[in-house]
């Protein structure tokens, strides 16, 4: 019987965060082409023509009312999670970008407090102090070398409600995986939010020309080799083995925008980020019997 090598799912883990981060940087540069919007819009309906087919021929069926509102609700909160982080990413530089929604698992906390009625750590609110501190050293650093405009703050604002979605995402996975499979949710997750931002397309629709295009192809077909290959790994190792891979995206951010766009990663944004790469590690690794506020 063929088994696996053991250091597989590590190397699928940092090969699925790359193309995530090369996806954000294709997407970067076609947001800058034709807007948000409809990169945004143009890469959930490709990522819907690539999985939907997998899904029908896995003998995919039209899922049951609570997994359909648990589909049509993330479906909903990640089209606008999508959209204003790569309006975010037209403001910003990818790796502050990146950097600053690593607070997402932290905020994802207290929403878990919030709407699954779980407890919440001492840690946990140690570990939320440290991120929120990674990102005000990341902000303050970005206006002490940059005079403030109204688009980067823009930006900014942007990418903390994106971060805010990314949380509540988090939340709304979990209760996903109880109810469908990968590609139930994969298909479901790209389809509501291709007909929901579609709604707007007769008015914002930009269509892009040729290279813009590649990379919005480039960014669906990135996205679903991503989920493909971290479902695969996350299924084969434990998740705290993996999560902590999952901030390789810093390094796989400064990397692709420093070749696609020349974007220099500055000590701010590095501390910073260090400061919320903690304060999430501690988060994973509090125990469930500690004492809890």
């Amino acid at each position: 019987m063929h088994r696996d090598h053991p250091l597989m799912p590590f190397f699928l883990t940092l090969a699925g965060v790359g193309m995530l981060s090369l996806m954000d940087a294709f997407m970067k540069g076609a947001s800058l082409a034709v807007g948000a919007y409809s990169a945004a819009w143009l890469r959930s309906a490709l990522g819907l023509a690539l999985v939907a087919p997998v899904w029908l021929g896995m003998g995919g069926k039209w899922p049951h009312r609570p997994a359909l509102r648990l589909h049509l609700l993330r479906g909903t909160v990640s089209a606008f999670m999508a959209l204003s982080f790569f309006y975010a990413l037209t403001k910003l530089p990818i790796a502050e970008a990146i950097a600053i929604s690593f607070i997402a698992p932290l905020i994802a906390l207290y929403l878990a407090a919030v709407l699954l009625g779980e407890r919440i750590k001492r840690e946990a609110i140690f570990a939320s102090i440290l991120g929120f501190a990674g990102t005000l050293v990341i902000i303050g650093g970005k206006l002490g070398r940059e005079q403030a405009t109204q688009e980067m703050w823009w930006g900014l604002a942007a990418l903390l409600f994106s971060a805010l979605l990314y949380a509540w995402n988090f939340i709304l996975i979990r209760q996903q995986s109880q109810l469908a499979g990968p590609a139930e949710v994969a298909t479901f997750h790209s389809g509501v939010s291709a007909v929901l931002l579609g709604l707007a397309a007769p008015w914002l629709l930009v269509l892009p020309e040729a290279e813009a295009a590649m990379h919005i192809a480039a960014s669906a077909l990135l996205t679903v080799c991503a989920a493909a290959a971290l479902a695969w790994a996350y299924a084969r190792a434990e998740a705290q083995a993996l999560v902590p891979i999952e901030y390789s995206g810093f390094l796989w951010a400064a990397l692709f925008g420093w070749l696609f766009f020349r974007e220099a990663v500055t000590v701010p944004t590095i501390a910073g980020t260090v400061l919320i790469v903690i304060g999430c590690w501690i988060a994973a690794r509090a125990p469930t019997e500690q004492s809890t506020i």
